[in-house]
């Protein structure tokens, strides 16, 4: 009986050149630390690591999981500050100056890109604000990661969570959450931070070194594990820059194509467009928009954005013109409109890059 070389576990070799390959996607000189399951787990994995009473932390809400974060704050006794958007507009540098003036936080925490709105906000901007005031920083990359530059040592970001089932066009059962120093003792400074839990940070901080020594943690998934270096040896390849630019003339590209249709980005400043989804508002007068199941890259919107938006998906393997005009086209005939100038409009941004 042959055994699929896919089951058999993961050698030292594969596990390493993961944590390479992490490191590498995040710019950093850190090596983050693997999270045996969906993006989530990090995320709240970082909200416990980081709660505590005594400690201020403000949560920018723009969008709902920006809003769950602040409640697993609250869970861990933090004293939650918020500052929120409208869904259709991101966060300024000003409002997080104005608390962070009036409040003092200890860290500060916020989504890069919101794939539910389309939104990125100015994440630079806001890790230098913060650096200034010696703030700690904790970012929701896992929609931003691929789409978008995440310079984790050159921005001094402290705790990240990055995820592979969007821009990088991979498995959604293993993740990552990058740790600088500045972040390690801060979780580790926190008596309630999880210690012997699935939430542990903490727990997984030595396994880099154990694989180092050639003992890999039962808690890699081996084929997620093995889909994701797949998934990042291909962006490697490809070349960040590179990805980075397909996933902007994508967004590109569809903002000129749905424009030339008479629809409107439900964004709405062209400066916080996301590269990762595009987001379309839906006529008040439009029936025809207001989607039950997704069409292609084409989905309705999430939760109370239903009948209020559309979202393009055009990440990961859509960022290219022909997933593009096949959403245009889809647009075109839900409007029963002639797509020929909306498809102009489309090709014209790819073959001027």
């Amino acid at each position: 009986m042959q055994i699929n070389p896919l089951y058999t576990p993961l050698t030292v070799s594969e596990v390493q050149e993961l944590y390479s390959l992490l490191s590498h996607m995040l710019s950093t000189k850190a090596t983050p630390v693997i999270i045996p399951g969906e993006a989530i787990l990090g995320i709240e994995a970082m909200a416990a690591g980081i709660a505590a009473p005594g400690r201020t932390i403000l949560n920018v809400v723009t969008g709902p999981y920006g809003s769950n974060f602040g409640h697993w704050l609250e869970r861990g006794g933090a004293n939650v500050v918020e500052v929120s958007s409208s869904l259709d507009d991101v966060i300024t540098v000003d409002q997080v100056a104005a608390v962070i003036e009036k409040h003092k936080p200890d860290a500060i925490s916020f989504v890069q890109a919101e794939a539910v709105t389309g939104g990125t906000n100015p994440t630079r901007e806001i890790l230098e604000l913060a650096k200034a005031n010696q703030i700690i920083t904790v970012v929701d990359s896992v929609s931003a990661v691929g789409a978008e530059p995440i310079l984790m040592d050159e921005w001094g970001l402290d705790i990240v969570a990055i995820g592979a089932q969007k821009a990088l066009a991979g498995p959604n059962g293993v993740s990552a959450v990058g740790i600088s120093e500045r972040g390690w003792d801060f979780i580790a400074s926190n008596l309630n931070a999880p210690r012997n839990s699935i939430l542990s940070l903490l727990d997984l901080k030595n396994a880099h070194d154990d694989a180092a020594k050639g003992k890999i943690s039962a808690n890699i998934p081996t084929l997620e594990a093995r889909a994701l270096i797949e998934a990042l040896r291909k962006i490697k390849e490809e070349g960040l820059d590179s990805v980075y630019r397909r996933h902007s003339l994508a967004s590109a590209s569809t903002i000129a194509g749905l424009k030339a249709l008479g629809l409107e980005p439900w964004q709405k400043y062209e400066s916080s467009y996301s590269p990762l989804v595009t987001t379309v508002r839906i006529p008040q007068e439009s029936t025809q928009l207001d989607l039950e199941r997704p069409l292609g890259i084409v989905a309705p919107g999430d939760g109370s954005l239903r009948g209020s938006l559309l979202r393009i998906n055009h990440f990961g393997l859509n960022a290219n013109p022909d997933s593009v005009e096949e959403a245009v086209i889809t647009l075109a005939e839900l409007l029963q409109q002639d797509p020929s100038d909306a498809i102009a409009e489309v090709k014209a941004v790819w073959n001027n890059r």
